[in-house]
């Protein structure tokens, strides 16, 4: 009889990892060619089917659980990833809105959505940080430690989910407001100063003087502001990996 037991190890185990480099931008995301995925997901996979150990008895209703409960903790790991490009690119959309730039939308490649130009450069930017942190390595090696920390098995889900999903969002949120807070704190100054002199001197036209000025000020606070993206992409990466394994630990 034909021993299929290390072909049932290595269909799992693809799950968790193609689900990570399926839903996680920097190793796929939804736009990569599907050639790309699957051949990165089966040379993960490979890698790590020496390390993971099987269930002791697989029925076909369990298999289903163990398949169902892989592909969360996959999807959750995932989250580390798409967290930091959220959050970044949440506070380009802010800022492009802010500068006017919300007629320039082009099609963002990572997520196959129409964004602005600003918050295309944003999440372009914060990917290419991930990478020279070795943010990658790291989500890497949290994969490989979540065979060790929760080995295949049916499991069952934790109380917290709920709250640590809030908690993801928010980071999503809050990191990506205070990204945006400087230019559009200035450009707040600014406008309330063009309303002011529009007061002063009726005779100014408004909509001729402020619309350049509020971009030209806009460009200058985004040059600024722009140097804050790899400090915050790499404070938001470690923030989201913890609660990334945080979440999939609820699937114990």
């Amino acid at each position: 009889m034909i021993d299929l037991s290390p072909l049932v190890r290595f269909g799992l185990v693809l799950v968790r990892t193609g689900t990570l480099v399926g839903f996680a931008p920097v190793f796929g995301g939804f736009f990569a060619p599907s050639s790309i995925k699957v051949g990165l997901s089966v040379v993960v996979a490979a890698v790590l089917v020496p390390v993971v150990t099987l269930p002791a008895m697989l029925t076909v209703g369990s298999l289903v659980l163990v398949v169902m409960r892989e592909f969360a903790i996959g999807l959750a790991l995932s989250l580390s990833v798409s967290l930091v490009i959220g959050a970044v690119e949440f506070a380009g959309y802010l800022t492009g809105f802010q500068l006017g730039y919300s007629y320039a939308a082009i099609v963002d490649p990572q997520t196959g959505i129409q964004n602005n130009v600003v918050a295309t450069a944003y999440s372009s930017l914060a990917l290419l940080v991930f990478l020279a942190i070795n943010g990658h390595h790291e989500v890497l090696r949290a994969l490989a430690m979540s065979y060790r920390a929760l080995p295949m098995g049916a499991g069952h889900v934790g109380g917290g989910l709920v709250t640590i999903v809030t908690q993801m969002i928010g980071l999503v949120f809050t990191e990506g407001v205070q990204l945006a807070a400087p230019v559009i704190i200035v450009l707040l100054v600014l406008q309330l100063a063009i309303g002011l002199l529009s007061r002063v001197a009726p005779m100014l036209n408004v909509l001729v003087v402020g619309y350049p000025l509020q971009l030209l000020v806009g460009l200058l606070a985004l040059a600024a502001a722009i140097r804050m993206v790899p400090a915050v992409t790499s404070d938001t990466f470690r923030h989201s990996l913890e609660m990334a394994v945080h979440l999939a630990e609820v699937f114990r």
